[in-house]
């Protein structure tokens, strides 16, 4: 074992229930995002771009998948012998086991795996938010105010506060106030989810925490509260790259389509800031004469006859003569036949869309989720399928 200064704790074990057909054969981080990649992808790459070797994955809902595209972690070259990733799901110990009860119950059960490593402090990350970060620089903050806890935090669209943990700082960055989710946002300084913890604090924070049987297990809505009442040192480190909380169909379905524009703050394109991902290898993609693109990111293995505008087609994907996409997203593997169209949707993996369907078509007034359709993984549909706009269609059970 070789000391680590930092390890990173990555929590991966969410449902994603909002996220509908796209989480009912997978974790909510193992969701394709912007084609080529998987939403874990960017946290796992901010980890590799600020030479954190040494990370815990906590996951227990549907881990298959997620536990297969990581492997060895060699995507992201955490393949060393000095730390390296590691899948972390609830176990049986010698007393008794239970699955993970909230975000801090989680770390409290690995706290083994981190005194293994013997930090100095700890990082704790959310494998289901889109962003850049270099890590390094918050660390730095965070030693250079002395702090035991450092918050990750992002300016937010007022109207949107109330769906994230809110804070209230001084002049110093000195967080005076946190609340969870709140109805009335005092501020609009919001929680990435995103926190470094000397290892002696957040050791002690997660005993406490776990012999408190009113507690829910929270980071943000028990250990931040009850660390600042104990008037620990817990700082705000601003943020002012791009990040996006992508639990929601309408958030998921705008934060790729943002990939699109071009200079945009995610710049996946960036060589001094690379995103890796485990993706299959795949023969170039092929685009016939009938074919027309616009605005759009093909990704490996992609053949395309139709025309495709303002669209994300992931690897693997098949586009038929005659096809019409427009602001789409197709995910890995969909197949869509000749004569069909496509518009402002979301198609899950491996689904098959047959000759002459329309998804996505005009028909309620109001339609759901801002008019997104959504096509759950390996559903076909049928020829000739009229789908509306805002419907989720899910396969047969």
């Amino acid at each position: 074992m070789k000391k680590q200064e930092c390890v990173a704790m990555l929590l991966a074990g969410g449902q994603g229930s909002r996220l509908g057909g796209l989480t009912r054969n997978r974790a909510k981080p193992a969701v394709s995002f912007c084609g080529k990649y998987r939403i874990i992808d960017f946290t796992l790459s901010n980890c590799t771009n600020s030479n954190i070797n040494t990370v815990g994955v906590l996951i227990q809902y549907k881990p298959f998948l997620l536990n297969s595209y990581i492997g060895l972690g060699s995507a992201w070259d955490f393949d060393n012998p000095f730390g390296g990733v590691h899948i972390l799901p609830p176990f049986l110990g010698e007393a008794e086991g239970s699955w993970y009860n909230g975000t801090a119950n989680a770390v409290y059960q690995n706290y083994e795996f981190i005194d293994f490593y013997d930090p100095d402090y700890v990082i704790i990350l959310s494998g289901d938010h889109v962003y850049r970060m270099d890590y390094t620089q918050m660390l730095k903050f965070h030693k250079e105010k002395n702090s035991e806890i450092t918050i990750a935090t992002i300016q937010v669209p007022w109207e949107e506060a109330s769906r994230f943990g809110i804070l209230s700082v001084d002049g110093d960055a000195r967080i005076t106030r946190f609340t969870e989710k709140p109805t009335q946002p005092e501020s609009d300084l919001a929680s990435m989810g995103v926190y470094i913890f000397n290892w002696s604090t957040l050791k002690q924070a997660l005993i406490d925490d776990a012999e408190d049987y009113g507690s829910q297990n929270d980071f943000g809505k028990n250990i931040i509260p009850h660390q600042l009442k104990q008037e620990k040192r817990v700082y705000a480190y601003k943020f002012e790259g791009y990040w996006r909380d992508v639990g929601t169909i309408e958030s998921y379905y705008h934060a790729n389509m943002e990939s699109l524009r071009e200079g945009h703050f995610l710049n996946i394109f960036d060589p001094k800031f690379r995103i890796f991902s485990n993706e299959d290898i795949l023969p170039p993609h092929f685009v016939g004469s009938s074919a027309k693109i616009e605005s759009s990111l093909i990704c490996n293995g992609c053949v395309v006859h139709g025309k495709v505008n303002n669209s994300i087609l992931g690897p693997g994907v098949y586009v038929g003569e005659g096809v019409q996409i427009n602001d789409s997203i197709l995910l890995p593997y969909v197949k869509v036949h000749d004569g069909s169209v496509i518009l402002n949707s979301i198609v899950g993996e491996n689904a098959e869309i047959m000759s002459h369907c329309i998804i996505g078509a005009e028909g309620r007034v109001a339609p759901d989720q801002e008019g997104i359709t959504v096509i759950e993984d390996h559903h076909i549909v049928t020829e000739g399928s009229v789908i509306e706009a805002g419907t989720n269609a899910y396969r047969a059970r």
